[in-house]
């Protein structure tokens, strides 16, 4: 007779920034219908097969992880998928009932928690386990079994509270998949760090070559070859990324904190406006089902799943009194981008009181937290630079629409109200730009306001491919704007080191992402000290 227990086992241990750029046509849609809680056809249609999984099927294929940890919780997620290249990943329409345990040991001996729940077809049989009970600052273990199958054991940690001396986390984005290996998370895994922040493009929805791109490799869903548009084309997607062995290491070793930036659902979205010149109904449709998809895949608490096309992802983290981090949704509440989304000169309207990046509840939201903070170090965790990266074309001073510089009162009234809020050590962490880049932030860069603050932007895992030390972009960048004080076009990422008096941040990069087994170097360690908002480059 089978066990009720699990026996023990052992751990083991597109969007470039460039020149020059051109984007998307400036759309003129206005105004839509409210919200739709309910949106026909969002789940698509039923697999073919609706018979549950067999006996022994190996159904963890895409992994484990952990997600959104508080001092006395942590989110626990898999996702069964008996063939993960299959659509619906081959498991039918049935339920899966699911166990799960949480240890306080690697061996899953001593058991501190476990439950049981089911995996079903209408939330791609992902399993979304909120655990509570849990002691603060403690790694714990964790694994799930279904029909008969064992999940490896994956490492997550709680948050601390009270005094925090310390804090060690890792903040990514941008991978697209057929650009390059995922090395970069073979090279923080080996830190598991406290935390992992992924800041956005977890997938890219546009077509992948057939033959893989730089992975050159035809094991692939028939639906990667065409922008992904339904949501059984987005769940494919995600299984064909979660596949990658060093992005199931590092979700294994360390927590994350996910938040969508453009690409989970189309290039450059803005609330209700797509890319291209779809009817905002359909898009919104897409939007829903591309933010299902992005749920589905993540370690995300249920309060933040999108309900069709409405969602509320925005959210913060505290650890201890060390450092609070507040992670934002810039992409759903936000105005459409100015002056047909190229790269241009601030004007008129970028300084639009009217415009917003961040909607005027999640503002409120933001600097109500800011009011109430005690924390050493307050951080913005988000997609796009709040910075100017400046460069200049024929002798014209400009800057991107998509991030905060084509929104530069929304940019004030978040800077300026931090600093009038008393708040110290603002610190803004980003990714998007597919480079590198260190910054002072200012409410405004037109006249060089008083810096508030510094804001790390960090490269793409892969999204480029190799890029270089510094290409034509960075030099023009550095050139145009003075604020600008490291820079870089590798692929990588940041690891963070917290402490009361400093903050280190160190720019990891590859020479190249070619092979799975390349490595990781220091590229520059940038150190902010406590209550005053410089930077030192090594």
């Amino acid at each position: 007779m089978r066990s009720n227990h699990l026996p023990d086992v052992s751990i083991t241990r597109d969007k470039t920034l460039r020149v020059g750029m051109t984007r998307r046509r400036f759309l003129t849609w206005t105004g839509v219908a409210g919200g739709l809680a309910v949106i026909p056809g969002l789940l698509g249609d039923a697999p073919a097969s609706s018979g549950a999984p067999r006996l022994g099927d190996h159904l963890f294929t895409l992994g484990v992880a952990s997600g959104d940890p508080l001092p006395d919780g942590v989110v626990l997620w898999t996702r069964l998928a008996r063939n993960p290249l299959a659509r619906g990943g081959g498991m039918g329409a049935a339920p899966v009932p699911v166990e799960w345990e949480v240890a306080t040991d690697e061996t899953m001996r001593r058991i501190h928690r476990r439950g049981s729940a089911p995996a079903t077809a209408d939330n791609g049989h992902s399993i979304h386990i909120d655990v509570r009970g849990l002691e603060p600052a403690r790694d714990y273990f964790y694994r799930f079994r279904a029909a008969g199958d064992i999940s490896e054991v994956g490492r997550t940690r709680t948050a601390s509270t009270g005094r925090a001396n310390a804090l060690t986390f890792a903040f990514a984005s941008c991978q697209s998949w057929a650009d390059g290996h995922y090395v970069a998370y073979a090279d923080m895994a080996s830190h598991a760090p406290d935390v992992v922040f992924h800041l956005g493009d977890y997938i890219y929805e546009k077509p992948i070559p057939r033959n893989g791109g730089r992975r050159r490799t035809s094991a692939m869903p028939e639906s990667a070859h065409r922008e992904a548009m339904d949501l059984d084309d987005y769940r494919d997607r995600y299984a064909l990324y979660k596949l990658d062995p060093h992005l199931r290491e590092i979700h294994r070793t360390s927590p994350f904190v996910t938040i969508f930036d453009d690409h989970e659902v189309d290039n450059n979205w803005a609330a209700t406006v797509p890319e291209d010149d779809q009817p905002i109904p359909a898009f919104l449709l897409r939007r829903a089902r591309g933010l299902k998809a992005w749920w589905e895949n993540t370690p995300v608490r249920a309060a933040h799943q999108a309900h069709g096309a409405d969602v509320r992802a925005y959210r913060r983290f505290g650890f201890g009194d060390l450092v609070e981090f507040n992670v934002l949704d810039t992409r759903t509440f936000r105005s459409d981008q100015a002056n047909g989304d190229d790269d241009t000169a601030q004007n008129g309207p970028t300084a639009d009181p009217h415009r917003t990046i961040t909607g005027a509840a999640q503002e409120r939201w933001l600097l109500d937290g800011f009011s109430r903070s005690r924390h050493r170090w307050n951080v913005l965790a988000h997609q796009t630079t709040i910075a100017d990266l400046a460069h200049v074309e024929n002798g014209v001073r400009e800057v991107s629409m998509d991030g905060w510089s084509g929104y530069e009162a929304s940019r004030a009234r978040v800077l300026d109200g931090a600093r009038h809020r008393g708040v110290t050590n603002l610190v803004s962490i980003v990714g998007d730009i597919h480079r590198n880049a260190v910054s002072e932030l200012r409410s405004t860069y037109r006249h060089q306001s008083p810096t508030v603050g510094v804001e790390l932007a960090g490269t793409s895992i892969s999204s480029g491919g190799d890029g270089e030390d510094s290409d034509e972009t960075d030099r023009a960048i550095k050139a145009a704007s003075p604020h600008v004080r490291f820079g870089n076009a590798q692929r990588g990422y940041v690891l963070n080191r917290l402490r009361p008096d400093r903050w280190e941040a160190e720019y990891r990069v590859a020479d190249s992402i070619a092979a799975p087994s390349a490595r990781l170097r220091r590229r520059a360690l940038i150190t902010i000290p406590n209550a005053r908002p410089t930077v030192d480059v090594v």
